[in-house]
């Protein structure tokens, strides 16, 4: 008998996490769909962070060591727009999706880990996401607390709308969520 050879449905390690901008946007979607559902985009968090663009010091993918696309973490410019006209920066976190097959495996968190330590580092505006309190929470410090007056232009839990405070200051108190556009024209 020969070696054995790898059969193409096994699972592959994986192996790098990289700047997602590494990644060509099919690779991108495709995983968001077969994550989330051919619909995402007409969940609150896209109305959210209208057509902005991502930011590439705060969004990763990792690959398996084939170099396919195993995760993705996207970080969007967001912003707390107020009544009084104030604007406050947010950097939104999300979606973090996992290829089915890898789910549960560590890589969400491995690329979670990764934008807690690099927001820190670059002391960004606060982060803000819609997930899950108690995982969030527990591993990284997200909490609802302080986004009590927060209104967003979609449906949201108001127990799921989470922030957390990298970098000086405080958040940001009352006011719509929306786009940050970082260079007007």
């Amino acid at each position: 008998m020969g070696a054995h050879a790898p059969l193409r449905n096994e699972r592959q390690d994986v192996t790098q996490i990289l700047p997602l901008a590494t990644q060509g946007q099919d690779a991108i979607d495709a995983l968001l769909d077969t994550a989330f559902g051919a619909d995402r985009r007409g969940r609150t968090a896209y109305l959210i962070r209208g057509h902005m663009s991502w930011l590439p010091e705060l969004s990763y993918a990792v690959v398996d060591d084939l170099g396919a696309l195993a995760g993705t973490l996207q970080s969007w410019p967001v912003a707390l727009h107020g009544a009084d006209g104030t604007t406050s920066p947010l950097v939104m976190v999300g979606p973090v999706a996992v290829r089915p097959g890898d789910q549960n495996g560590g890589i969400g968190k491995m690329m979670m880990d990764r934008l807690a330590r690099d927001a820190r580092a670059l002391a960004c505006a606060p982060l803000m996401m819609i997930g899950d309190p108690e995982y969030y929470g527990r591993f990284w410090g997200f909490s609802a607390e302080g986004t009590e007056e927060w209104q967003s232009p979609g449906p949201v839990e108001a127990r799921r709308l989470l922030a957390l405070v990298v970098g000086e200051g405080d958040l940001p108190r009352a006011g719509m969520l929306g786009p940050r556009v970082l260079n007007p024209a």
